[in-house]
């Protein structure tokens, strides 16, 4: 191991400067796929979408979005992350916004189908970016305080959600309309400002000394140089491996779990309460995201430190299956401590997840095989809402958690599955980013 200061301090001005704000854009990234859960039941109300509509159009987000996840990526590897961040959040906030003139079902459809392509890119895109500025040593940790957004969200996106929602007959329009006009013109907003505030590469900080800069930028260049050595750089790495159909299979099942929670979680609560999707419905909606933010900062940090980052993630991803199930079936105070276990449990597992290919792919594969677990693992939030609501109707309430549960624990197996993947970059000195328990790490 090479003992290198000047890389370490590179690391935390990086992690200072860029993870913020990357933060930032998961927030409203996040809060723009999933405010419709927020908004369900007036939302269905004053536009007459039935259930099976509104779960329909909820997934069909991930269609559009997984069909151009690849394409966008593969710019954003070409054109930059300021250029390309840039278009992608104007562009997914502008739809968001527009959601307030849906009048129907074929409106409700299209509108998600149009997010879907704006927003397309942007999660795999900070992933590959990540990949730019931090060696392999310290990305589950760094991808856990990325992930604090899917948590924070709802932290401060529910009650802000739920007070706009009680905006209800404000200069004629309705709370719904609301929540979707500001949420929206926000994304576009910070959209705006990544184009100034973010670098492409560390050689373009010139918030950075030029002697941190440049042991960072070799560092990663090492990393990159070892991934090239094994053939893990070309496109036919991102698409001809069955390691990456794994990968999409597992993220696929995580993604599942998310999501069937996620759209039916704020009316969940709000049944458990006995009360309205409002302001008091959004504050106890956060109390399983400030768990899962908890989680999410302690067990990649821990994955880390062992190394054992994949029977970690099975073991955490479990724990949210159990959650699951046992909020189907209990009272309101049992159901809401398993929300927060399951809540805790898939958003905590994801950091801890992409270790695995960002590990393994390097160049345009990275671009492209990101992309490519993200967009395929994403089709889980079209078939979850889906499954969910044909299993209630087939055989009523709450059946579709269950279901969801048990796709949760095929995931876990999935992962324990995956076996010992083999680190092309694990032999590669990256000083003080590399730690004996790292560089040996296990999957």
């Amino acid at each position: 191991m090479v003992d290198n200061p000047t890389l370490d301090r590179a690391i935390a001005r990086t992690r200072r400067r860029l993870v913020p704000f990357l933060l930032l854009m998961y927030v409203l990234s996040f809060l723009d796929r999933a405010n419709i859960g927020f908004a369900k039941d007036a939302f269905q109300a004053a536009t007459g979408v039935s259930a099976a509509a509104y779960a329909l159009g909820a997934g069909l987000f991930f269609l559009t979005y997984a069909a151009f996840e690849i394409p966008s990526n593969l710019i954003m590897h070409r054109v930059g992350a300021k250029i390309w961040m840039c278009r992608i959040m104007v562009t997914w906030g502008l739809v968001s916004a527009a959601t307030m003139f849906v009048t129907g079902e074929n409106s409700f459809y299209a509108i998600r189908l149009l997010l879907g392509a704006a927003e397309a890119g942007f999660f795999p895109g900070v992933i590959l970016y990540v990949t730019y500025w931090f060696p392999q040593a310290k990305r589950g940790q760094i991808l856990g305080l990325f992930y604090f957004g899917a948590p924070l969200s709802f932290i401060l996106g529910a009650p802000l959600s739920g007070l706009l929602l009680e905006f209800h007959g404000a200069f004629g329009l309705e709370g719904w309309q609301w929540m979707f006009l500001i949420e929206g013109l926000l994304a576009s907003v910070v959209g705006i400002w990544a184009y100034w505030y973010l670098d492409d590469k560390p050689q373009d900080a010139r918030w950075m000394p030029a002697d941190e800069r440049k042991a960072l930028a070799d560092a990663i260049a090492a990393e990159q140089k070892a991934k090239e050595g094994a053939g893990h750089v070309g496109l036919k790495a991102a698409f001809a491996n069955p390691r990456i159909l794994h990968f999409v299979l597992i993220y696929f099942l995580i993604q599942m779990s998310v999501y069937g929670v996620i759209f039916y979680l704020p009316t969940q609560v709000a049944a458990l309460l006995g009360k309205k999707v409002g302001l008091e419905v959004g504050l106890v909606t956060a109390i399983p995201w400030i768990c899962a933010m908890a989680a999410t900062f302690f067990l990649p940090r821990l994955a880390d430190q062992t190394g054992a980052h994949r029977m970690l993630a099975a073991a955490t991803l479990a724990v949210s299956g159990l959650g699951i199930a046992v909020s189907a079936g209990s009272g309101p105070a049992i159901a809401l401590v398993a929300l927060c276990f399951a809540a805790a449990g898939f958003i905590a597992v994801q950091p801890m997840f992409w270790t695995f290919p960002t590990r393994y792919l390097g160049g345009v594969a990275a671009a492209a095989g990101i992309a490519f677990i993200n967009a395929l693992g994403a089709l889980g939030g079209f078939v979850a809402p889906n499954v969910k609501n044909w299993a209630d109707a087939s055989f009523g309430a709450p059946t579709g958690l269950y279901v969801l549960a048990g796709t949760t624990f095929i995931g876990v197996i999935a992962i324990i599955a995956l076996g010992k993947a083999r680190n092309p970059a694990a032999s590669v000195p990256t000083g003080a980013a590399s730690t004996p328990k790292a560089r040996g790490a296990r999957s």
